[in-house]
Formats: structure tokens, C-alpha cells, sequence
């Protein structure tokens, strides 16, 4: 293999989805430091492969226990800004197909920004169907965060298009004719809620941009609404739009 410059042995490595196992052996005789700190870099990164690929397959666990009892479209539900003091919370439901493979979907909260995205036109061109709920901060006062919540929930199941056999939702009890499960910290057990809360995540950071073009002074196209300082030195120095949520305490405060 010493015919080989290092440059070409970490192409070998890197540049191929899959190694021919000889190969690596073969390499593994080199005496070269440099080759050697390729083969350590590359089994670093197959073993977290095997890691990332032995966590998606864990949460599918849940999908595949209820395909098992019959159920065929099986849809994750998840929610995106319950917390913030401005802007919608939006609710994102997902059927994925049964083949669907996406290692590193996980909860998006997790994920970076760039990821987030990636992932979100992924599982547009390969979801069976996607539904989108969204509850403005006027309703959300009216009725609290946790009822806007399920109504956006219920909203995004009504937009899927397929009618479901079974939900998977995270944390959340709702008032449905499907049979469902609720998940304590579902976006991290499984596929379909993951899914689902890239779906609502992605579709809630767009619309608070938007909002952050036409409401500069707030920063919502950084802190998402979040009840950051420069967002509550605004409050105070600017008061209070339509797109806040007025009955959440450091609003509240802010209200001339």
C-alpha cells in the first residue's frame, strides 16, 4: 500500500461509502504515523455509524409494535413553541413509510439549524403524508398554551390527507377518535415524532423570520421569540405586538 500517498489513502477511506475490509488491513501494515492516524479517524467514525444507525433502529420500536397489531398509517404528532413569549406554537403530524431510513433523526431541538432543514426536505419527498397546525398568540391566549397545543395538534392531523390508524404523540393527551400512545419525550423514542417535530420546528422558525423582517426591533429571526434579553429590553423600550402572548407574565408586564 506504501504506493500510495497519504492524501490518496484518506480518499480510500473517506471518500467511498464502503471499505473493502482487506483494504484496512492491508493499510493497517503501513508503517506511515500519518496512514495510521487515517485508519484511527476512519474507525472512530464507523463506529459512530453503528451507534447512529442502532439508535434510529431503536426508534422504530414503536412504529413497528403497532404495525405488528395490524395498524398501517401510523402518524407522529409533535408541537414547536410552547415556551416563547411571541409568535404562533405550531404542531406538525407525519406518516413515514415503513422502509423510511434516516439516521440522526432525532428530536430537533438537538439537531442544528442546517440539519433541521436538510432533514425537513427529506421527509417532505419521502413522507406518506404531512399535516401542519398552527394557533395564533390571540387564541393562545384565550384558551392557554396547553389547549392551543392540542388544537394545533388535532389541526395537523386533520391537514394529513390519509386518514391515520394509530398516533404516536408527544406527551400529550388529546381528544381523538384515533387510538393513540403519548410518549414522555417522544421526539427522542421515536421516528414518526422526530419527524413530526422537525416538521413543526423547521415550519415555526420560517414564520417567526417573517415576523422578525417586519418587527425588527425584536429580534424574532434569533431568539424565535424566546424571552431573550434583547427581546425583553424591546418589550419594554418598544411594548407589545399582535404577535405576542399577553397573558404570559414578562408580556404582561410590558402592556401600556
Amino acid at each position: 500500500m506504501e504506493k500510495y500517498t497519504v492524501g490518496e489513502i484518506e480518499q480510500q477511506l473517506f471518500g467511498k461509502e464502503k471499505v473493502n475490509k482487506e483494504t484496512v488491513k492491508e493499510l493497517k501494515k503501513d508503517g506511515r504515523k500519518g496512514v495510521q492516524q487515517l485508519i484511527l479517524k476512519w474507525e472512530k467514525q464507523e463506529e459512530q455509524k453503528k451507534k447512529i444507525h442502532s439508535q434510529f433502529i431503536e426508534m422504530t420500536s414503536f412504529e413497528r409494535q403497532y404495525q405488528t397489531q395490524g395498524y398501517q398509517y401510523i402518524a407522529g404528532i409533535d408541537e414547536a413553541g410552547r415556551g416563547p413569549l411571541a409568535g404562533p406554537v405550531v404542531a406538525g403530524a407525519v406518516i413515514l413509510p415503513k422502509d423510511f431510513y434516516l439516521p440522526g433523526l432525532n428530536d430537533s431541538k438537538k439537531l442544528t439549524e442546517a440539519k433541521r432543514e436538510e432533514y425537513f426536505k427529506i421527509i417532505q419527498d419521502e413522507a406518506l403524508a404531512i399535516g401542519v397546525g398552527i394557533i395564533e398568540a390571540a387564541e393562545i391566549d384565550e384558551i392557554n398554551i396547553l389547549q392551543a397545543s392540542k388544537k394545533a395538534m388535532l389541526h395537523a392531523v386533520a391537514q394529513l390527507g390519509i386518514n391515520p390508524d394509530f398516533l404516536l404523540i408527544d406527551a400529550v393527551k388529546l381528544d381523538t377518535p384515533y387510538p393513540y400512545e403519548a410518549l414522555i419525550k417522544g421526539d427522542a423514542r421515536s421516528i414518526s415524532i422526530a419527524a413530526a417535530s422537525i416538521i413543526a420546528k423547521v415550519t415555526r422558525d420560517r414564520l417567526m423570520r417573517e415576523l422578525g423582517i417586519l418587527f425588527p426591533q425584536y429580534g424574532f429571526q434569533a431568539n424565535m421569540g424566546y424571552g431573550t434579553a434583547e427581546h425583553l429590553n424591546a418589550l419594554r423600550e418598544y411594548g407589545v405586538t399582535d404577535h405576542h402572548r399577553k397573558t404570559f407574565a414578562p408580556v404582561r408586564e410590558c402592556i401600556k
